[in-house]
């Protein structure tokens, strides 16, 4: 199994949006459901970059 160059792009932006999305939530003190949907999101998002190979 191996990651696309698109697909990594795709899944990076998505996980900085929900990053920044996190950020922003957690600042403002929003409610805890946000910071765990956006921070899960952006985990997994990143975490999958880090352990699945990029192919070609």
């Amino acid at each position: 199994m191996t990651l696309t160059p698109t697909l990594a792009t795709i899944i990076f932006v998505l996980a900085c949006v929900a990053g920044m999305q996190y950020r922003s939530v957690w600042k403002n003190e929003g409610p805890t459901w946000q910071l765990w949907v956006f921070g899960t999101i952006a985990a997994a998002g990143l975490l999958t970059l880090g352990f699945i190979p990029m192919g070609s």
